[in-house]
């Protein structure tokens, strides 16, 4: 099974594209913060904050481009990809992402849609992004 949960903060305004017959692809930076605590002797364990990069497809996407904004709150629901490609020097690149099934926004916000449901993904949808585009991982 392939799932990932995150509660985090958009770190900045989210890329929209359009590919090909209008898909909407949305790429965003999601912090996500552990606390830091203090052990029985004392000692301070600090706040740890990792970054993902989230892609989201078609109306989740369209979503985020008219809802979403640098340091919203989200919680994104979806599976890990992991892809690999040989940038311009011929260094081999690793890239990890979080592809979103669902979003729900955790900031509030009167006008704004509160869950979203990824649909169901047709076979139009590339698989593999990274094979089309040989350098980037996706189309931004």
């Amino acid at each position: 099974m392939n799932k990932v949960m995150l509660i985090g903060n958009v770190g900045q305004d989210p890329e929209v594209r359009y590919v090909e017959q209008g898909v909407a692809v949305a790429r965003l930076r999601l912090a996500t913060t552990e606390r830091g605590y203090t052990l029985q002797n004392g000692t301070q364990v600090p706040d740890h904050t990792d970054w993902h990069n989230v892609i989201l497809w078609r109306k989740l996407a369209e979503v985020v481009e008219k809802y979403v904004h640098k340091g919203d709150k989200l919680y994104i629901e979806g599976r890990i990809r992991y892809t690999t490609y040989d940038d311009k020097q011929g260094q081999r690149r690793f890239v990890t992402e979080i592809w979103a099934d669902n979003m729900e926004m955790l900031t509030p916000k009167a006008t704004a849609p509160t869950s979203v449901p990824q649909q169901e993904e047709p076979a139009s949808q590339p698989q593999d992004i990274a094979a089309e585009a040989p350098g980037e991982a996706l189309p931004f």
